[in-house]
């Protein structure tokens, strides 16, 4: 018989402590697919941040570090700095990027900092217990705003990829989605772009991956791949919102 599909090597055979129905998992298979299929787990290494992703160290076969929170863009300019030759990326939440690491994020992408972001949006503090997060829809209820995201107290929804593609130092950013068999392929593809980019020296690069959170919404695993769609998606459309040929990005050397 003939094999169809195996397990990476990029994954360890250890289970995840994700909720079930939680996307995580799948992100995390396409990022170690293409490090695999790239030859890069011997050089790769990740920076893992603070939320639902904190133990993506146990399930990565490269090299993982650690960080802080909201501080892995931070500590990858660093490594990469260091380790030019290396193929540096940092695995965040919406939570850990797009708040308590704001800064970081967007000094590293203004900076041109070679290093690959992947940047899961599930719209919710997951890890906390479901509370409002700067990517949390209008109108979407969580533990913090149980009448629902009131634009007037809160403001809009920071749509992280619009305000990246404006950074003159960012190279490449697309928006993905895993909720269902097409889009993860399309997230797949980003992916491989990402990585390729950074391995031609081309600068900063983002994928954001819009995923569900059953737990954190409410719903069953079912239900959450439907709302995604539903929901999140008007609201972040998907596609490239930059990448290398529609301007020149300058790179530190």
């Amino acid at each position: 018989m003939s094999v169809i599909l195996t397990r990476t090597t990029g994954l360890s055979d250890r289970e995840t402590h994700y909720c079930p129905g939680c996307t995580h998992g799948i992100i995390h298979r396409l990022a170690a697919e293409v490090l695999e299929e790239l030859t890069l787990l011997d050089d790769a290494i990740g920076c893992a941040s603070v939320g639902c992703s904190i133990l993506s160290y146990n399930y990565f076969t490269c090299d993982m570090v650690e960080c802080t929170h909201g501080r892995a863009p931070a500590v990858a300019t660093g490594i990469k700095r260091v380790h030019p030759d290396r193929t540096v990326f940092t695995y965040q939440g919406d939570g850990d990027l797009a708040s308590i690491g704001t800064a970081e994020i967007v000094h590293a992408a203004h900076r041109g900092e070679n290093i690959t972001v992947i940047f899961v949006n599930n719209a919710v503090y997951g890890m906390t217990g479901g509370q409002m997060a700067p990517t949390t829809l209008p109108g979407q209820k969580v533990t913090t705003a149980p009448l629902g995201r009131d634009i007037a107290h809160s403001g809009l929804p920071l749509r992280i990829s619009e305000m990246f593609a404006q950074i003159p130092g960012a190279a490449f950013i697309e928006r993905a989605s895993v909720h269902n068999p097409k889009a993860v392929r399309k997230a797949k593809r980003a992916l491989r772009k990402a990585f390729d980019y950074q391995m031609a020296g081309t600068g900063f690069t983002m994928v954001e991956v819009l995923s569900t959170c059953p737990t954190g919404w409410g719903l069953s695993p079912v239900e959450a791949l439907s709302w995604l769609e539903e929901n999140m998606i008007p609201y972040y459309p998907l596609g490239v919102f930059k990448s290398p040929e529609d301007k020149p990005c300058t790179v530190k050397k």
